[in-house]
């Protein structure tokens, strides 16, 4: 599917101004949708929304389906009367710059839990239909995800494959018992769930009266410590004891010698495919429900996957296996019709995997802080070299920051010597000086031919190195940062629009 010619900011809602400690679906996003609406963007393209367990990462979810709790508006649910004003006095000292995801996880549980016991007090009759109408329409995913949260909780926070044998291995009489003597807490994360798609919503509705749609994304694999591998184990490579015998990563590439272990479980692509990829289906279903424009992470893995047996301490020692390929797209496209797809086709590509993107006429992607790697002119991130059926990034969550990128000293698959000539390349490209590094990278993608223009606002804002969301094979100190207002003036404003203007965007 081609996209109408247009540009947007990437940008995840932890990264939002406030004083919570944390970005989130108040009023702080509203205003970024009227900083959009006003400097001409029509997209907002997020990470997954999901839950987050291990690491704090949007890729790694206790839930496929499920918003994250994290992201509720205190603010709304004192309008709604589920909170006193006086709760949100006294608040911790959160750091302005980053999330303290410690400090943040304490108190949003305790508000929400009180949140919760209001409205199991004083809600209207009204908001409690809608409340039973919400969990009945989603009840396919909600009860076990409910169930999962609160057995999680009940557990200490221990992963499923450590629990009591009869609930690991899910016995009906045991999740019986445990639904009676969890109701409330099983309720309680219903309601949260309730209140999450219910500020979506609101959102999402104020963006479209803005002529700005989502793009949503939808990591290929889902965490070992989810809703979804503990209530379906069959659709995993486990064993007896619930243990990964193979999970997921890609081999070395650009951002580490000895690649990406990501340690996701990988999927019986063989198991899926005789109910017809009922799970994906729901999946993607839900997912198109949410969002305007689906980005699909690692498409590569629909081809191809890396899998690396369970133990290893890296992703060298791997293998290439074949994913479900072109039947799983067919699928699809007869399950659901052609859906808003992009596909994230970055790393290690072969031609399998562009005849599979483009035989179903899927725009992939192209990164400018790729283009000037080597020095051919027929590189395939130059945008000289573009279809129009694609988009381009200044950079994605996993890079660095243009300007982060242009003063770096070497990445860990680069040498100085390398990067000084990879920058050398890209200001003879640009017919720049590198001053204003940033907006030459932001003119360069809006001008291109590429239908679609996304700019992560740590560009448009001008930041470096401190302003990185992801390190890709680093564990600890991602998906921190956040912006703050006076960062975001209205001459940038003014300037993105004005360029957003002149290249037809």
């Amino acid at each position: 599917m081609s996209f109408l010619r247009a540009s947007g900011i990437l940008l995840h809602p932890t990264s939002l101004p406030g004083r919570f400690g944390i970005g989130y679906l108040g009023k702080e996003a509203y205003r970024f949708v009227d900083f959009l609406s006003g400097a001409g963007q029509k997209l907002w393209q997020m990470l997954p929304l999901c839950p987050t367990g291990y690491g704090n990462s949007p890729y790694q979810n206790l839930s496929t389906f499920a918003g994250n709790p994290l992201l509720i508006s205190p603010e709304k649910l004192v309008e709604e009367g589920f909170l006193q004003a006086s709760d949100l006095d006294n608040l911790p000292p959160f750091r302005n710059n980053s999330v303290d995801f410690g400090v943040v996880v304490q108190f949003k549980a305790t508000l929400l839990k009180k949140s919760f016991q209001m409205f199991e007090e004083q809600a209207s009759p009204q908001v409690r239909e809608e409340y039973e109408a919400f969990a009945q329409l989603n009840a396919p995913w909600l009860e076990d995800f409910a169930l999962f949260m609160a057995l999680r909780e009940k557990h200490s926070l221990a992963l499923w494959n450590t629990w009591e044998p009869e609930v690991k291995s899910r016995q009906p009489e045991a999740l019986a018992s445990w639904r009676q003597k969890l109701a409330q807490e099983i309720k309680r994360h219903k309601f949260l769930q309730f209140q999450f798609f219910r500020q979506w919503g609101e959102l999402k509705t104020y963006c479209h009266e803005r002529n700005i749609q989502f793009i949503g994304d939808v990591p290929i694999f889902v965490a070992l410590d989810s809703a979804e591998v503990w209530s379906h184990p069959e659709m995993f490579y486990l064993d007896a004891e619930g243990q990964p015998t193979v999970v997921a990563g890609v081999p070395p590439d650009y951002f580490s010698k000895t690649g990406q272990l990501w340690g996701n479980p990988l999927y019986r692509w063989d198991v899926m495919k005789k109910d017809g990829y009922a799970w994906w289906l729901e999946r993607l279903k839900a997912a198109r429900n949410m969002v305007d424009i689906i980005r699909l992470d690692h498409f590569r893995g629909f081809e191809k996957y890396w899998e690396i047996l369970a133990g290893e301490k890296t992703a060298i020692n791997g293998r290439w296996v074949p994913g479900p390929g072109a039947d799983f797209f067919i699928t699809v496209k007869k399950a659901l019709g052609e859906l808003p797809i992009i596909a994230e086709d970055l790393g290690i590509i072969t031609p399998e995997v562009h005849a599979l993107r483009d035989q179903f006429d899927l725009p992939g992607m192209r990164v400018l802080q790729f283009a000037f790697g080597s020095a051919s002119g027929k590189d395939p991130y130059r945008p000289h070299n573009y279809p129009r059926n694609c988009v381009v990034y200044t950079g994605t969550h996993d890079n660095n920051t243009t300007i982060g990128w242009f003063q770096e000293k070497e990445v860990t698959t680069k040498s100085k010597e390398a990067m000084d000539r990879e920058r050398q390349r890209a200001l003879k490209y640009l017919g720049a000086d590198g001053r204003e590094i940033n907006w030459d990278f932001i003119r360069l993608a809006l001008m291109s031919v590429a239908n679609t223009a996304i700019i992560p606002l740590q560009d448009v804002l001008g930041l470096g190195t401190e302003a990185r969301m992801n390190t890709p094979g680093v564990k600890g100190g991602n998906w921190r940062w956040r912006f703050s207002w006076d960062m975001l003036t209205d001459a940038i404003r003014d300037r993105l629009k004005e360029m957003t203007e002149i290249y037809g965007r």
